[in-house]
C-alpha cells in the first residue's frame, strides 16, 4: 500500500497485478483490506486499485457532507492516479451509492459500473440508524457503534461461525475518524438519487445479497430497474458483504458481466 497527496491530502492506495483497469471502493463500515479475499481472481487479469477513502486507514479525514462529494473526491483521485475512461468500477455498500454518485456526475470518466448492496434511497425507518451511529461516534468514538456497525454487516450466522472474521473487521473499521463515520452517516441518511438514476450511461450491474438486511434485495432490484439497462443479481447466502460472505460468488458474478 502507498499514498498519494491530492489537493494538500493524502489518499491510501493500493494497486496489484496487470492488464484493464478494475477500481474497488469499500463501504462504510469496511476499508481496503475487506477486498482481500478477492483480490487474487481479480489481479489475475486486472490491475486492481483500491483506495481508501477519506478518514479511512492512512487517508486523510475530509469535510465531505455528502455522497455527491465523495464522488468528486474520488473522480479526482482516478485523474490523479491516471485511471482512464475503460476503467471498471466496484462498490460495495456506501462506496456502491458512491460509485452511482460517480456515473450520474462523472460517468465519462469511466465504462462499466457494478455496484452491490445498495439502493436508491433508503426509507424513512431505515435513516433513523444512520442518524444514530452518527450522534453515537460524535460522542464516544468509533467504539461506541463498533458491534452496532458490525451488526448491520453481517447476518447472525455468519457472525456466530466465523468470529475471526467479525474480530478481523471491529479491528480494521476501529481506527476510523469518528467525524468522518458521522457525516457519511449522516450523507447516507439523507441520499435520494432516484431523480437522477436516469442520467447514468455506464453499462450497469446491481449486486445484492439475499440475507441483507440494511440494503433488502427487493430495494436493489428497485434501483436496479431505475438505471437504464441495469442487470441484477442476487447472491445466495450473503448478507452486506459479499467479499467476505460469498466472495467465489461475487468474482463469478463480475466477472461475468465485465467479460462479456
Amino acid at each position: 500500500m502507498a499514498t498519494i497527496e491530492l489537493n494538500g491530502a493524502v489518499v491510501e492506495v493500493a494497486q496489484d497485478g496487470t492488464g484493464p483497469d478494475l477500481l474497488l471502493l469499500h463501504s462504510l463500515l469496511t476499508e481496503m483490506t475487506v477486498f482481500e479475499r478477492v483480490l487474487p481472481a481479480f489481479s489475475a487479469t486486472r490491475r486492481v486499485t483500491r483506495i481508501n477513502l477519506p478518514g479511512f486507514g492512512r487517508s486523510t479525514p475530509l469535510p465531505l457532507e455528502s455522497v455527491g462529494a465523495y464522488a468528486d473526491h474520488v473522480a479526482a483521485v482516478m485523474k490523479a492516479l491516471e485511471l482512464g475512461p475503460s476503467t471498471d468500477v466496484f462498490g460495495n455498500g456506501f462506496g456502491a451509492f458512491v460509485a452511482l454518485e460517480l456515473a450520474i456526475r462523472h460517468g465519462g470518466r469511466f465504462n462499466r459500473l457494478v455496484v452491490a448492496d445498495t439502493l436508491a434511497s433508503f426509507p424513512e425507518a431505515a435513516r433513523v440508524p444512520f442518524r444514530g451511529m452518527a450522534e453515537k461516534v460524535r460522542a464516544g468514538g468509533m467504539p461506541a457503534v463498533l458491534d452496532t456497525a458490525i451488526g448491520r454487516m453481517f447476518p447472525p450466522d455468519f457472525a456466530a461461525a466465523n468470529p475471526a472474521v467479525v474480530a478481523a473487521r471491529k479491528a480494521a473499521l476501529a481506527p476510523a475518524d469518528a467525524d468522518a463515520f458521522s457525516r457519511a452517516c449522516l450523507a447516507l441518511a439523507s441520499l435520494d438519487l432516484r431523480p437522477a438514476l436516469g442520467k447514468i450511461k455506464n453499462p450497469t450491474l446491481v449486486l445484492c445479497g439475499s440475507l441483507d438486511l440494511t440494503t433488502p434485495a427487493p430495494l436493489a432490484r428497485e434501483l436496479a430497474e431505475s438505471i437504464p439497462g441495469a442487470a441484477f443479481k442476487e447472491i445466495a447466502g450473503s448478507g452486506h458483504c459479499p467479499m467476505l460472505e460469498q466472495p467465489e460468488a461475487l468474482v463469478a458474478a463480475v466477472h461475468s458481466f465485465l467479460e462479456r
